[in-house]
């Protein structure tokens, strides 16, 4: 008899530690999804962004599954976090506000330059036909192309490169979004934007400010318009050998 009660208590010591876990993962979902409404209401839809393709964007793209566990419990906070190799993920008004003036269409090829942990290449996915994004850094390059593939993004194409010289084979582009700050434009990605094309980067050399720019490309030439001071990283690669 006393077997029978060891073996029936440790039973119930098992199953209890199943449903507990079990509720904590639910808990967490439950956790992420209120906080990711939260972020999308008082973040960005009272700041101004009212395409309801992108909200909805917004709302599914799951930003805390593209950053480290440490930083989990921040991931819809509307702050950069770190995501290693000396890179960040930008804050979600900032995703938001760059993809917002692209005006995705749902037809749309679009370029990224600057992959970084994917999550603003998950997010274009949402309203792109197709996404094409370059990062310099291989060990990000890899990590975002294996957490785009796990959460089923079949139309988001990752490779390691410079982004100086775009991805010329699958251009012309409708969009190109450059989330790395350039002192100038790079010529490669002019060329790669197609007429009526969009392309939104920050500009300048400053470390600290940046000013984001949207470029249109109408009848070859191209316009700026200033969107709103910035703080990005760097462009690495051809373009510093350009500034020497």
């Amino acid at each position: 008899m006393a077997m029978e009660a060891l073996i029936k208590l440790l039973f119930i010591l098992v199953a209890s530690f199943f449903v507990l876990n079990c509720s904590s993962q639910g808990g967490d979902e439950d956790f992420y999804l209120t906080a990711r409404q939260k972020m999308v209401k008082e973040d960005i839809q009272k700041r101004g962004i009212d395409d309801p393709r992108l909200l909805d964007a917004m709302l599914k793209v799951e930003r805390h599954l593209f950053v480290p566990e440490d930083y989990r419990h921040l991931a819809y906070e509307d702050r950069p976090l770190p995501i290693g190799e000396g890179q960040t993920i930008s804050q979600p008004y900032i995703v938001a506000l760059m993809t917002y003036h692209l005006h995705i269409k749902p037809d749309d090829r679009v370029l990224e330059i600057g992959t970084g942990s994917g999550y603003q290449a998950a997010v274009l996915a949402e309203l792109a036909k197709e996404v094409y994004s370059i990062e310099i850094i291989e060990e990000l390059a890899q990590r975002a192309q294996e957490s785009l593939k796990k959460l089923g993004y079949s139309n988001v194409w990752v490779k390691c490169g410079d982004g100086f010289y775009g991805w010329k084979e699958h251009g012309p582009y409708d969009a190109i979004i450059v989330t790395c700050a350039a002192p100038k434009v790079p010529k490669h990605l002019i060329e790669q934007l197609d007429e009526g094309g969009r392309m939104i980067l920050p500009l300048g050399d400053d470390p600290f400010y940046q000013t984001l720019t949207l470029l249109t490309k109408k009848e070859g030439r191209i316009e700026k318009r200033r969107v709103t001071g910035v703080v990005f990283v760097p462009m690495t690669g051809e373009i510093e050998r350009e500034k020497r």
